[in-house]
């Protein structure tokens, strides 16, 4: 009677490369989806946008931004100075300011430079349908060495590989426990 042996059936390396050659592409195709589906998806949901000056100005200013529905969630403010503070309190991204001589947008591009580039060109195509032109003053301007906010989200790449490739070393030494805990 043969004696079973250790070694895996003959046809057992086929089926792990063809897993692997199935799997590595189809593994990269989630993770590119993960990633790609909601950067095209991106728009402003119930995004705090303050609406100051005179109620009956004020009034065509918010039919206007309710056209784009679900997008802004407005708050009322009596003039440009609660407008300003609510801005530095961060209780709204930005405002718009009815003035005589038209409106002027109010932002924090230091809390979020793509929302203020958002309301900035919201409001853009909102005043030319009027026939006017939005002023824009940047309340709480980001710093002037990085005006775009971007040494925040450049480092989270790195900093989620040097995660993985941490996390793959622990595991091909075979760390386990609080030896593995200690090395992450």
């Amino acid at each position: 009677m043969p004696t079973p042996s250790a070694t895996p059936p003959r046809n057992a390396a086929p089926r792990r490369l063809i897993a692997v050659v199935v799997l590595v592409p189809v593994l990269a195709a989630l993770a590119l989806w993960a990633f790609a589906w909601p950067a095209t998806r991106t728009a402003p949901r119930d995004l705090p946008l303050g609406v100051a000056g005179p109620a009956a100005a004020t009034a065509q200013v918010e039919k206007q931004l309710n056209r784009h529905e679900g997008a802004f969630e407005l708050h009322r403010y009596a003039d440009e100075a609660a407008a300003r503070d609510a801005i530095e309190d961060r209780t709204v991204y930005g405002a718009i300011v009815v003035t005589a001589q038209g409106p002027e947008l109010l932002t924090a591009s230091a809390a979020s430079p793509v929302v203020a580039q958002t309301l900035q060109r919201a409001v853009t195509e909102q005043a030319a349908a009027t026939g006017t032109q939005a002023k824009t003053v940047d309340v709480v301007p980001a710093p002037e060495k990085d005006p775009r906010g971007a040494a925040l989200t450049s480092s989270v790449l790195p900093l989620a590989l040097a995660g993985i490739a941490a996390g793959m070393l622990v595991t091909l030494l075979g760390l386990r426990g609080l030896r593995a805990v200690t090395a992450l």
